[in-house]
């Protein structure tokens, strides 16, 4: 393991294949690493080999990276994606590639987000919410608790407690 610069003030972190994020105690978001599809919210396509902060704002809570894209919460409760959306999972209604954060439809009160091939989304009401890759049903409608997602599977805890696994081919 090596230290990232000399900062003790990182609080969240995120990793995709080639490609990381972080957030820092000041609530502003940094990335590196590759960035072919624009998944460093850099608004360019230009490789990083140490941290950069993204845009000025300091109201981020929350990052998940997936393969080529980036999923991140702000404190106001709204999600932002950017990179690769071949898929759909940037929730923009399209295909399109996307090397700024954009806002993912206009509602506030989303709880947790993770990127990935299928993005999903808890809200506060316990549901979850999910866009992109879906070939395997890889998202459910119950009351969960807490998500995390890989390139073809789920796992979530529903609000009862028990462990919910949805893989590849729609086996539970």
């Amino acid at each position: 393991p090596v230290q990232i610069g000399s900062l003790t003030t990182w609080s969240k972190i995120g990793t995709g294949w080639d490609h990381s994020f972080a957030i820092k105690t000041d609530g502003t978001m940094w990335s590196w690493g590759q960035n072919n599809y624009g998944q460093l919210g850099q608004n360019d396509t230009v490789y990083r080999s140490s941290p950069v902060q993204v845009g000025l704002l300091t109201t981020w809570s929350d990052i998940s990276s997936g393969r080529y894209s980036t999923i991140a919460l702000k404190s106001d409760g709204t999600i932002w994606a950017c990179g690769y959306n071949g898929l759909g999972q940037l929730g923009q209604s399209d295909k399109v590639n996307r090397s700024s954060p954009t806002q993912v439809g206009a509602l506030t009160n989303w709880l947790k987000a993770i990127g990935g091939s299928n993005s999903l989304a808890l809200k506060t009401d316990g549901s979850l919410w999910g866009w992109g890759r879906n070939d395997s049903g890889q998202a459910g409608v119950l009351s969960w608790s807490k998500v995390s997602a890989g390139s073809s599977h789920i796992l979530a805890i529903r609000s009862d407690g028990q462990l919910s696994i949805r893989l590849r081919h729609g086996q539970k």
